[in-house]
């Protein structure tokens, strides 16, 4: 039988009507995470926590955006000079630690070296670089055997071990032994 127009706002009345709220069973939320954070040195492990973690304690020269593109992030930017073979980094002004201490181009250098020996695309730049130059203290001079247009990328990815700049003091410690001290950027 066809619907009455009595039958439908008597309905509609029905749900409009207030209904007091109750409160609810006092409930405790639990959260699991899927492991522990077995170090805090992003250098040591690709593990995806220590990876999580890190990008929230240090920043990285570039980012990659939604496509993965890279983006100046520690760096205003770069030059390509001599056929791609010179590159020379120039870090954003006003970069400092968590302890204070201005970010500088000795601080970069000591990470890339460190992140190199432990990471294959790293690894890949360490084979390619002639000479890691600092000129002054923004500005980092990478000069390659041959051309390596995906130098940003290979600084900015976040998979893998990813390069964290930290103080060179943490920098300089043995890439396979994880830095006892967390200093972010």
């Amino acid at each position: 039988p066809p619907m009455k127009r009595r039958s439908l706002l008597l309905g509609s009345a029905t749900l409009a009507a207030p209904r007091p709220a109750r409160a609810q069973r006092a409930s405790t939320l639990k959260f699991v995470p899927y492991t522990d954070l077995p170090v805090l040195d992003p250098v040591v492990t690709g593990n995806y926590a220590v990876r999580n973690h890190a990008l929230m304690v240090f920043d990285t020269l570039y980012g990659v955006d939604d496509e993965l593109n890279p983006q100046p992030q520690m760096v205003e930017g770069h030059t390509i000079d001599d056929n791609g073979r010179t590159w020379t980094l120039k870090l954003r002004d006003g970069l400092r630690f968590h302890d204070n201490a201005p970010v500088l181009a000795r601080d970069v250098v000591a990470s890339i070296r460190r992140w190199g020996m432990r990471d294959v695309l790293g690894g890949i730049v360490m084979q390619i670089a002639s000479e890691f130059a600092t000129p002054d203290d923004r500005t980092v001079r990478i000069r390659l055997k041959v051309p390596f247009q995906l130098l940003p990328y290979a600084f900015g990815k976040t998979v893998g071990n990813v390069l964290c700049i930290m103080p060179e003091r943490l920098a300089r410690t043995d890439p396979g032994r994880a830095s006892s001290e967390v200093v972010g950027s």
